[in-house]
């Protein structure tokens, strides 16, 4: 896998150079083949990692037929770019042979007064499909489910049924079984593909019919989709309402988005970052949205140095704290930041719940206390064969003591926090993700700068 995916960086990376190459040399006839030879996600993924002024080039060479499908591979600052350039009838007809589902999720990016242009300029059937799946949050079952499904009554013939499929003459992608419904659209049960072919024709559905189905309610947050994808290795599953109504599928595909989305979201948002974020975006706009979290941090900052400020007069007798002083908040924000990506992590797959909690946070203390003595001890030793025999200082065993109790009690401080903190931000509705790791920072630097100062200060004074 790891040469494979070497493979297809170098390809990629190969590509956009003799892209630019020809762009820079006018040769836009030939760009523009090589762009329209390319598939559409490798289309995004080059109109993504191309400069503003290069990129509007080649958005200009892409064929106006294949507009749409490269629409819902681009990143939100892009499409929204993009679409700012069409009319609202024209973005329609773009976006006319995607899936329900795709069409859907690039509305819901675009603002909501240009998803309403885009509705109205649709005919009546194409409106009434998407606004059923745009009602549903995006995050949600119902905002990943296709509308396109094939489903029979469970009182027909096998024959039946592949005569029908045969007049289809194209089934709808992914699918690997069809739904069987009642006159009221109730869903009854799936019947795999290979089932239906290797059923004999004279059989009837309801006869080979599987009831015991993962049905999925349209209601259901995408990251527990997710879950029972990976869990029940399925490939696709229906998606029904409260009254057990099919509504739609979700296929692997796009729970395959969902979880990079999630991966990005996390990867992002611990900087504070959106995860649709532009990477080539102006100066301007990028230093905007970073400003922001800039702000939050420099807060933080602040507080921990009056922390440290309330011991100014310790730091002054004993200069030899402020060369240790780093050490103790650090130790515990790296303790905190392993306990706080586990937890994250757990909660995010659906590993962690109140009833297994407590067992957890017992074992996260112990690890940190273990931890926090094994470390405290070698630090303390440490520090005081260098100040005792390097620095031939008076106060050896003092700051060997200060700075072990220290650790001990911020590495403690770091795990519990590290454990707590996601549990209470998600009963709050707030992503751990985002705001997590500054919350542990500033609370680690100011345990750490005040256990550290506080018992210099019994010990020196």
């Amino acid at each position: 896998m790891p040469v494979l995916e070497n493979f297809e960086k170098e390809h990629s990376s190969d590509r956009l150079h003799q892209l630019n190459d020809a762009l820079e040399s006018g040769m836009f006839v030939q760009v523009r083949t090589m762009l329209n030879q390319l598939p559409a996600a490798d289309v995004a993924h080059m109109l993504e990692s191309t400069p503003p002024k290069e990129r509007k080039v080649l958005w200009r060479l892409v064929d106006s037929e294949r507009e749409g499908e490269i629409l819902q591979f681009l990143n939100e600052d892009l499409l929204n770019a993009f679409a700012e350039e069409k009319a609202p009838a024209e973005l329609a007809a773009t976006m006319a042979k995607l899936d329900t589902d795709d069409l859907a999720d690039i509305l819901g990016d675009l603002p909501d007064k240009v998803t309403q242009e885009v509705l109205a300029s649709m005919n009546y059937q194409d409106r009434t499909r998407i606004e059923q799946a745009l009602q549903y949050p995006e995050d949600s079952a119902g905002g990943l489910m296709n509308t396109d499904t094939v489903a029979v009554r469970p009182a027909v013939t096998i024959e039946v049924v592949l005569r029908y499929l045969r007049m289809q003459k194209e089934i709808p992608k992914n699918t690997d079984s069809i739904y069987v419904v009642d006159n009221q659209d109730i869903l009854i049960g799936t019947v795999q593909l290979s089932k239906l072919i290797t059923s004999q024709p004279d059989q009837m559905v309801e006869e080979v019919v599987d009831e015991e189905i993962e049905a999925i309610h349209a209601d259901l947050p995408d990251a527990d989709v997710a879950s029972l994808f990976e869990r029940h290795d399925l490939v696709s599953a229906p998606v029904i309402d409260s009254e057990n109504r099919l509504l739609g599928r979700i296929t692997i595909d796009d729970v395959l988005d969902v979880i990079i989305e999630d991966a990005d979201h996390s990867l992002m948002s611990m900087a504070g970052l959106d995860e649709n974020d532009d990477t080539f975006a102006p100066v301007l706009t990028s230093a905007k949205r970073r400003a922001v979290w800039l702000g939050i941090n420099l807060v933080t900052v602040m507080v921990a140095a009056f922390v440290i400020g309330v011991f100014e007069e310790t730091i002054a007798a004993v200069t030899a704290l402020a060369i240790l002083l780093p050490i103790v908040p650090s130790m515990g924000g790296i303790a905190g930041t392993q306990t706080l990506t586990l937890v994250i992590r757990g909660l995010s797959v659906g590993h962690i719940s109140n009833s297994n909690f407590r067992w957890l946070m017992m074992k996260e203390l112990g690890v940190s206390i273990i931890n926090g003595l094994l470390w405290a001890v070698v630090v303390g030793l440490c520090v005081y064969f260098w100040f005792s025999f390097v620095q031939s200082s008076d106060y050896a065993i003092q700051l060997g003591l200060t700075i072990a109790g220290a650790m001990t009690i911020n590495l403690i401080t770091g795990a519990t926090l590290g454990a707590v903190l996601p549990m209470i931000m998600t009963k709050m509705k707030i992503d751990p993700a985002l705001s997590g790791g500054v919350v542990l920072t500033t609370v680690t630097d100011m345990v750490g700068f005040f256990a550290f100062l506080g018992l210099a200060t019994l010990f020196f004074t």
